[in-house]
């Protein structure tokens, strides 16, 4: 395959999977608002605060995105903007009271779902399937830190045949 059909090919493939909705249509949460309040859920864990400049970097959103998130889920009650007693600049992001009981709840029916996709996929294809992409990020981001982030043309070498169409299915 040439390179440009690799780009092609990736860029479908990373749409698709952008596309897919991992909830049931019974959740009341975006995908987006149910990865904001996890951040929000793990920081807490642990005993801290988060602020939307962070949301916005582990999202990989616009603060000004995260800003209108934030707005909306504190208008139904799930967030709330509390300041510090520190800094009058920064909020931090907390759950409201009643965030806790939708957020587990949103929880039992993303994993109910994924365990049936994965059911569906089957286990080792999925394992098989999430350690490739995160081998494929490495050397992405490998090649990045390595160019300075820009291109550097290469005539393309063909890549050595991998086990992974095995393991995929896809022989």
């Amino acid at each position: 395959m040439q390179p440009n059909e690799y780009l092609s090919k990736l860029f479908s493939v990373m749409q698709n999977l952008e596309g897919l909705e991992l909830f049931s249509g019974a959740t009341k949460l975006s995908q987006t608002e149910f990865r904001l309040l996890r951040e929000v859920f793990f920081e807490g864990r642990k005993g801290k605060n988060i602020i939307s400049s962070e949301l916005a970097r582990r999202l990989g959103i616009t603060r000004s995105a995260v800003s209108q998130i934030v707005s909306k889920l504190e208008r139904e009650d799930i967030v709330r903007r509390v300041a510090s007693p520190t800094d009058r600049k920064i909020a931090y992001i907390c759950f409201s009271d009643r965030a806790q009981e939708l957020y587990e709840e949103q929880c039992r029916s993303a994993n109910a779902f994924i365990w049936r996709v994965v059911r569906e996929f089957g286990e080792g294809r999925m394992n098989e399937f999430i350690a490739l992409c995160e081998d494929f990020s490495a050397a992405v981001n490998k090649i990045k830190q390595q160019d300075g982030g820009h291109g550097t043309p290469e005539e393309p070498q063909p890549a050595p045949k991998r086990r992974a169409s095995r393991a995929l299915g896809k022989e």
